[in-house]
This record gives structure tokens, C-alpha cells and sequence, in this order.
């Protein structure tokens, strides 16, 4: 069994931005997008983030060619934050690594 490892960033896809290319998807090293199944309001499938895995290493950001669809927030720890908890309740300060 492998062995959990901590996220070090998050994903947030702006669904009225993304074309649903799919390019990200290909292009993620930890496979963390996945085109969802709902259409945006222009009627593309648009990528989504899975929730938990993302290294904020920005390659998505990078290969999307929709400008503001992709945003990499980085994830900042302390050092006497526990690792077993989410992300979410972990991150006590965000970057913007896509910026």
C-alpha cells in the first residue's frame, strides 16, 4: 500500500473560463483533473480537480490556453501542523503559484 503523502497545493478550475480542451488532463504529473461530466454554460465539459493529490507544481497552468481558467494556489505549512489532517484545514496560508 502506498503511503499517503500530503497535498502541496490546490486547484481551482473557473468552469464560465474553461473550454474543456483537456490539456491539463494530459499534462497533470500526479493525474489529479478529470473532465466532468456537467456542461458549462457554453456547453463544454470543462476539467475539474479531484480534490486531494495536487503538487502545485503549475504545469496545467502552463499548458492552458485559456487565460484566468487555471489558478495553482500553493499550500504553505507550519511546522507543528499535524500531517494526518486535509488540506483544507491544513493550509493556514495560500500562495498563487500560477500568478
Amino acid at each position: 500500500m502506498e503511503a499517503e503523502k500530503r497535498s502541496r497545493g490546490l486547484l481551482k478550475v473557473d468552469v464560465d473560463e474553461c473550454k474543456g480542451c483537456g490539456l491539463c488532463v494530459e499534462a497533470c504529473p500526479p493525474h489529479v483533473i478529470s473532465m466532468s461530466e456537467k456542461l458549462n454554460h457554453y456547453g463544454y465539459r470543462t476539467a475539474t480537480y479531484v480534490g486531494e493529490g495536487c503538487t502545485a507544481c503549475g504545469i496545467c497552468f502552463m499548458v492552458c490556453p485559456e487565460p484566468g481558467a487555471i489558478t495553482v494556489l500553493k499550500a504553505v505549512y507550519r511546522a507543528s501542523d499535524e500531517p494526518g489532517r486535509s488540506l483544507r484545514a491544513e493550509a493556514k496560508e495560500v500562495a498563487c503559484a500560477s500568478n
